[in-house]
């Protein structure tokens, strides 16, 4: 016999919802014929899988380890997740990191040079590191995992959203989705620009290439986008800006600012070739002049959650990185407040 003593993420879930998420190789036919058999059962009484559980519940699951591994896909045995973040100078960074936390969401100032998710089983990521930092352990329920909720390009610096839990995960992803959220970032880029703008385009990414095209007229499967700007200042002939995301696609502050023929300066990808050679000598830049500055949390009643209440109204704000200081020095940001 196994037993699952239910936890704070599957609390409010239906069992039949639950068992689907641990019995991977079995059906929901072969669920129910369990319940109705009391193979399986709930607070030790016979279950029809409709139930809604409580924390601190008891799911008695009466098979073999043999036939329960191969149901489940997984031992018996609790195992810990295994990531490439192994030591405790990987915690430190992660928690180095951190902006805020609570009970169901952190918020992080990502450095460049790191992966928000990895993209084959070698890579490091933050994903990794969250989990290694909440010490998360991939136990039989495994109904849930932490993870962020925003991406930023591997040398994209800035704010990056992660659920510690089900709800935290959720919550903050709806946000995001419906934009709900404000998110504003720094963009150092090429030229002159002389006021606000909001500017439109429809986006296609090449999967091949991993590179996007960004158009002024729709095109097919593209996706239209809007990106909004505003001048914080000059330095020598090129734009600081603040920008902020109206629609989130893959590389879109990039692409779109490229567009217009004012790219991000550092950016390999879509700049300029000549004006980052110029900046990699002088200054040493060898990534995007892109930082995920400020998000700002809707301050209305569109969610009586937990996760929500702590975050509603809240504006976060992360200090950009070593790179931009090269460019426009210590403290500028602040300077500007005051």
């Amino acid at each position: 016999m196994i037993e699952i003593i239910v936890g704070k993420n599957e609390d409010g879930q239906r069992l039949e919802r639950v068992l689907e998420k641990i019995f991977v190789n079995a059906n929901a036919g072969f669920i129910f014929k369990m319940l109705r058999k009391k193979n399986i059962t709930l607070n030790d009484k016979k279950a029809d899988g409709k139930e809604r559980l409580v924390a601190g519940s008891s799911i008695k699951l009466w098979f073999s380890d043999e036939s329960f591994e191969k149901l489940s896909g997984k031992k018996v045995e609790n195992t810990k997740v295994k990531n490439n973040c192994t030591d405790k100078k990987n915690v430190e960074k992660f928690n180095s990191y951190i902006v805020y936390e609570d009970d169901n969401t952190i918020i992080l100032n990502k450095p460049e040079g790191i992966l928000s998710q990895k993209s084959n089983i070698k890579d490091a990521s933050i994903n990794d590191m969250l989990l290694e930092y909440l010490d998360f352990d991939d136990s039989v329920l495994n109904t849930f995992k932490p993870s962020i909720c925003n991406r930023l390009d591997r040398n994209t610096t800035g704010l990056l959203v992660c659920g510690k839990s089900l709800e935290g995960l959720r919550v903050n992803n709806e946000l995001i989705k419906t934009k709900a959220v404000d998110k504003f970032y720094l963009a150092l880029v090429k030229g002159y620009i002389k006021e606000k703008c909001l500017i439109s385009g429809w986006l296609y990414k090449d999967e091949s290439s991993n590179k996007v095209i960004i158009k002024n007229k729709a095109f097919e499967a593209a996706d239209f986008i809007q990106t909004e700007y505003e001048v914080l200042d000059y330095f020598e002939n090129n734009t600081l800006l603040l920008v902020k995301l109206i629609t989130g696609k893959t590389h879109q502050i990039r692409a779109h600012l490229s567009s217009i023929s004012h790219p991000i300066i550092g950016d390999f990808k879509y700049g300029d070739k000549a004006v980052n050679g110029e900046f990699k000598k002088r200054y040493g830049i060898k990534s995007q002049l892109l930082h995920s500055y400020r998000l700002v949390y809707p301050d209305t009643d569109i969610s009586d959650t937990d996760t929500f209440k702590a975050l509603r109204g809240k504006v976060f704000q992360a200090d950009y990185n070593n790179d931009f200081r090269k460019v426009i020095g210590d403290g500028y940001l602040e300077n500007q407040r005051t």
